[in-house]
């Protein structure tokens, strides 16, 4: 109440009443916290107008908070094997970020089903700068092949999805390429939505990634493996 009549937020650091009060971030906090909350919480948050403690998925979490987290968002994972294989990705995503939100983790929970995939993108580097022209280099696995390909281009997308053509080798047109950021933040994930059209009939590809060349290589590459597997 006296936040909003003297209009002056809360500091997130201010002992009980702010928002990091109850925050755990570290990996033993958190199992400590989800297996008895009066381990680590001498007050419960509603008694200060808190509705729920925050478990702050960082490089320093466990498993148990990320199986936690998911279940919290509808994604219950009990098969100990593939919760340890999201369980990798989401160290590699925390090493590159200093926090982890929820529509990142939603993301690593479906990004294992692209394993299954015929087409898979095994390495990206690209060279880019004001004034000349971007350069690209792409290695790619199909079905357990390995191929390479080099491109120049309009800028870094352009030359990377010029670079994946050669190895494809297919006439596919470009209908719609979207980019949109997942979450706030500059070091946060972006995806790409692409639509291109292939022997007369139109496909829907969908990357995400914290470098938005790599999200759009991904997303083409997951409009190749659809007209493969029809």
């Amino acid at each position: 109440m006296v936040s909003s009549l003297m209009n002056m937020p809360v500091q997130a650091n201010k002992a009980i009443v702010g928002r990091n009060a109850f925050a755990h971030s570290s990996g033993i906090h958190q199992d400590g916290v989800l297996k008895n909350t009066d381990t680590y919480e001498i007050i419960n948050p509603k008694d200060v107008g808190i509705d729920d403690n925050s478990i702050v998925l960082t490089a320093r979490s466990g498993r148990a908070a990320l199986k936690y987290r998911l279940g919290v968002l509808g994604v219950n994972i009990n098969d100990e094997t593939k919760l340890d294989g999201i369980y990798q990705n989401f160290l590699k995503l925390a090493d590159r970020k200093k926090e982890i939100h929820d529509d990142d983790i939603l993301m690593l929970a479906g990004a294992d089903r692209s394993e299954a995939h015929a087409v898979k993108l095994d390495y990206l580097q690209v060279t880019t700068g004001m004034g000349v022209r971007s350069v690209a280099s792409i290695g790619i696995d199909i079905s357990g092949q390995k191929f390479e390909a080099s491109s120049t281009g309009n800028g870094p997308v352009d030359a990377a999805i010029k670079a994946l053509k050669r190895i494809i080798q297919k006439q596919m047109t470009l209908k719609e390429f979207t980019i949109q950021a997942i979450s706030k933040g500059s070091d946060d994930i972006g995806k790409v939505h692409m639509q291109v059209e292939y022997d007369g009939n139109v496909y829907y590809g969908f990357g995400a990634n914290t470098d938005i060349v790599t999200a759009s290589v991904e997303a083409y590459i997951d409009c190749i493996n659809k007209f493969r597997e029809r």
